[in-house]
């Protein structure tokens, strides 16, 4: 992974898979900031690896598309403020320093990807029964919140029931999360619906706000890394359940490298031919999305 760059003004603090975290250069670090600039790169990861080369573009492609999501969203965010250095303003948002919550708020929408796994063995999603008799890609009954525990730096999130996620954060903001995902999922579908795009399933990430203590929308949101969409009319007329099912994000990435790698060791290059057609869907989500 390449080295964050320097930015006048503001100091490195903190570096994921596909984002770097800056704080003022006169705060400590982020326990003493009240700003932070979060800061998209082009990297992209599968199955808990960094992957090479990075997708032209995807920082400046998923920060347009959180910042148009925000916009749409009438729910408190964690935009701040003031100006981003020149050279990453176009993929970094200046955020302010919340309280953050120890979950990541799942809704599904659809019964795919690791629901329709778990439902094939135990008729469950999460732990929720479902009715029998429902296939890959299909609609659920209702949305469901199914909350994952976000793990330390390395290790797998795990899924977590309701109950557990009470423990976790009390009553009171385990059920704000829960009420909170699911009226922004129920906006975001409809939205989407409305330009032709099904939003399968997201995750959102909250915080308290330090200073007031109001549940704050915080992270990237319903982009192409934290959310799974579908076209409605491949959906509608697809022959097979991946062209039902083609998403616009990395499954591109995921399922060349499940066929090229054994996921042991160094993952493989990525070749040209995947990392253009992966750039063109996230281009043309947005460009379905924000016009």
């Amino acid at each position: 992974m390449s080295s964050p760059q320097n930015l006048p003004g503001w100091t490195h603090a903190y570096s994921g898979k596909v984002r770097d975290l800056f704080v003022p250069e006169s705060a400590s670090g982020l326990d003493d900031a009240e700003t932070v600039l979060m800061v998209a790169s082009d990297r992209v990861s599968a199955f808990d690896h960094v992957l090479e080369p990075g997708i032209p573009g995807k920082g400046e492609l998923l920060t347009s598309l959180s910042l148009w999501w925000f916009e749409q969203l009438d729910v408190p965010n964690h935009l701040a403020p003031g100006e981003a250095p020149e050279a990453v303003a176009a993929r970094s948002m200046v955020t302010k320093r919340l309280d953050m919550h120890p979950i990541e708020c799942v809704v599904r929408g659809y019964l795919t990807g690791s629901g329709w796994k778990e439902y094939v063995a135990e008729g469950t999603v999460c732990g929720i029964p479902l009715p029998a008799g429902l296939q890959d890609g299909d609609k659920l009954p209702e949305p469901l919140f199914t909350p994952a525990w976000k793990a330390p730096l390395g290790e797998h999130d795990e899924n977590i029931s309701f109950e557990r996620a009470v423990e976790l954060v009390g009553a009171e903001t385990a059920a704000a999360l829960r009420e909170a995902s699911l009226a922004i999922f129920a906006t975001a579908s409809g939205l989407a619906e409305a330009r032709g795009v099904i939003l399968a399933d997201t995750k959102f990430e909250f915080g308290a706000d330090p200073v007031t203590g109001a549940l704050t929308l915080a992270d990237e949101v319903l982009t192409s890394d934290s959310s799974r969409y579908w076209d409605a009319v491949a959906y509608a007329e697809g022959a097979t359940p991946k062209e039902r099912m083609a998403s616009f994000d990395k499954q591109i990435v995921r399922d060349w490298l499940a066929a090229h790698w054994d996921q042991q060791g160094t993952p493989p290059e990525l070749p040209a031919e995947v990392v253009e057609r992966t750039a063109d869907r996230y281009r043309e989500l947005i460009a379905r999305l924000i016009g």
